[in-house]
């Protein structure tokens, strides 16, 4: 991997789960990353773990205490970002709402048809994740495109392309996929590039902590970090502006391996 030393990324939702591999992948590369998550200090799922994992490996990591379904909460967070190193180079949209609380009474409710879904999961995937995503784009591509550079990664998911687990699931990734296209149309004239990226099935504490997953062809966190990691650096990146880029296909494409040192099989839609 080539060094992303001098490049300045905001990971949002980093205090677990993708968003916190993320932040340790940009780090083993060199980067400066900023995170935000609600939770600043505890153990295991905490923006201050997040931070001390980061800098073990070699990146620079400052946390930002942010509620992302709070749009003036998000809109600071990019302005702490580019008023303290003075440009944001990469925006990843991690922030994600609706696997809180996947098993309720002993159900995993996850996998319910929608009329027995709660909505607040609705609510929370739509506002912490779809909504995020937007607003924190729209900040973050105003100072991009004045620069000339810079990538935003929207994080989604198989289930955009085909049923996977819920309704809502599926209706919120693919209203993901089609943002970032459409962002992606906008930005082009300016140098700039969006895509959406799929992990294949991560293990993230909530996966994990469901025991409802096969887990033979999983990907660690950190996997999805390397993976964005290489495709900053892609010279051709606007070649693959406004499209899905699937995490396990960039690994055979740039040639790098999960933290296992595996490349996971590539899921298909």
């Amino acid at each position: 991997m080539g060094s992303l030393t001098g490049a300045v990324a905001l990971v949002t939702g980093a205090s677990r789960g993708v968003g916190k591999g993320v932040a340790l992948g940009l780090a083993e590369a060199g980067a400066t990353v900023y995170i935000t998550g609600r939770t600043k200090e505890g153990s295991g799922t905490s923006l201050q773990s997040t931070c001390i994992s980061a800098e073990e490996l070699g990146g620079r990591c400052i946390l930002i205490e942010c509620d992302h379904a709070n749009d003036s909460a998000s809109e600071a967070a990019i302005a702490l970002v580019t008023d303290t190193d003075g440009c944001i180079d990469l925006l990843v949209n991690s922030a994600w709402g609706g696997y809180e609380n996947m098993v309720e009474n002993d159900t995993f409710t996850f996998a319910q048809p929608f009329w027995e879904q709660p909505i607040w999961r609705w609510d929370a995937m739509f506002t912490t994740g779809l909504r995020a995503t937007f607003v924190c784009s729209r900040s973050a591509a105003a100072h991009m495109v004045a620069r000339q550079s810079g990538l935003i990664v929207n994080i989604s998911s198989f289930a955009g392309k085909r049923y996977e687990l819920n309704v809502m699931y599926g209706t919120v990734k693919s209203a993901t996929d089609r943002l970032t296209a459409d962002m992606a149309l906008e930005l082009a004239p300016h140098g700039v590039a969006a895509v959406s990226m799929y992990p294949g099935l991560v293990r993230t504490e909530s996966v994990v902590a469901s025991g409802f997953f096969d887990l033979a062809n999983s990907e660690s966190p950190q996997f999805i970090g390397r993976a964005i990691a290489h495709l900053f650096q892609d010279p051709k990146i606007q070649e693959k502006n406004g499209q899905v880029v699937v995490a396990a296909e960039l690994a055979i494409e740039y040639g790098f391996t999960d933290v296992d040192g595996k490349q996971p099989a590539v899921l298909t839609a």
